[in-house]
């Protein structure tokens, strides 16, 4: 008489009570960890500081963290294709010098200076994709290349130096433009109360997840970063829909570059240099968001908000400007673990 041995992995029911107990608060872990720890260093910034308590406070932390997160939403979008746009940085530093030449130089009105930039964002999107989808060069490599390449034009355009009202043209003359009322309260305006910076995050935050979530393309966006091969050979388009990805992207790093020439009111041209790292930061941290392990929207935003947290907090407590980067490292590490080690383990 012959047996028969099952290979069947026990579930968590049949397993002992304290590997049952053990398995649920790994995956608590995974799934709500990062959310408490963010919701833990808001209590104790809080509790610890009143001036961080003050609704002000607050909003202003949403309002400099609003660039960065619009950012990462588009990083979201290529990394949801299974790629990454390094260049989000420069688009939106080329949109203040846009926006700036736009109006000082040109002496247009906000309105074209806004036109400008979004098309400035398309082109660069349109770019990226040409250089990915047609010519195949892997994202990353593109996107770098183009950085360096959007960062060299903007200088170009700007004859190396900032744009100032009433600056010195290159012909000797002076600037006849300034930067309108109008555009400056893309980032310094209010409505009822709440800062139009922040306004303009939400609202994009909302379109970026129905458009992710909520539609087709987004589906396939998510298919193609699971298996191009696979998305491929069941029908989808797939250099189209990451061209589109690119694309959108662009226009949202030129929209944070909008934002960024209202607040700063000038064409600096450093701008933009430092938004990489914190959008790319913000869309990996979010992919720990309760456990997805997955570029999502939702995430991306809380992942905006974590660093506005920390570094409105330690800023309050009057910590050196060069620890915040310490802990943003610290904390990037820790929504990775997060994301693919304790992840991998649940799944193993």
């Amino acid at each position: 008489m012959t047996t028969t041995h099952s290979t069947e992995v026990p579930t968590e029911a049949a397993l002992p009570p304290a590997t049952s107990t053990a398995v649920r608060v790994q995956n608590a872990v995974i799934k709500y960890g990062f959310v408490f720890v963010t919701v833990a260093l808001f209590l104790y910034f809080a509790l610890s500081e009143g001036s961080f308590r003050e609704s002000a406070t607050l909003l202003d932390t949403l309002r400099y963290v609003s660039v960065a997160a619009i950012l990462g939403l588009g990083v979201t979008l290529t990394m949801a294709a299974g790629g990454m746009d390094m260049s989000v940085g420069a688009v939106a530093g080329l949109g203040v010098s846009v926006a700036a030449h736009t109006m000082v130089v040109l002496n247009q009105v906000g309105t074209v200076a806004i036109l400008a930039v979004l098309l400035a964002g398309a082109l660069a999107g349109l770019l990226n994709a040409l250089l990915i989808v047609v010519l195949k060069i892997p994202d990353m490599l593109a996107t770098l290349g183009t950085m360096f390449v959007i960062q060299g034009s903007k200088l170009i355009l700007v004859d190396g130096q900032s744009i100032t009202p009433g600056m010195t043209t290159s012909d000797g003359g002076t600037a006849p433009g300034r930067f309108t009322a109008g555009f400056l309260r893309i980032d310094r305006g209010t409505v009822l109360g709440v800062p139009v910076s922040v306004l303009i995050f939400g609202g994009l935050t909302v379109a970026a997840w129905v458009f992710l979530a909520r539609t087709r393309w987004g589906r396939v966006l998510y298919a193609i970063g699971a298996n191009p091969e696979a998305a491929r050979l069941a029908g989808i388009r797939v250099g189209a829909h990451r061209a589109l990805a690119y694309v959108v992207s662009g226009v949202l790093a030129s929209v944070g570059g909008l934002i960024l020439a209202s607040r700063i009111g000038q064409g600096d041209v450093s701008a933009g240099t430092s938004q990489l790292l914190e959008a790319v930061a913000v869309a990996l941290v979010g992919t720990s968001v309760l456990g997805r392990g997955r570029p999502n929207v939702w995430g991306t935003a809380l992942g905006a908000v974590l660093i506005g947290i920390i570094t409105t907090g330690l800023t309050i407590k009057g910590l050196p400007y060069y620890t915040q980067d310490v802990v943003e490292g610290a904390v990037l590490i820790l929504a990775l673990v997060f994301s693919f080690t304790l992840s991998k383990r649940r799944t193993a």
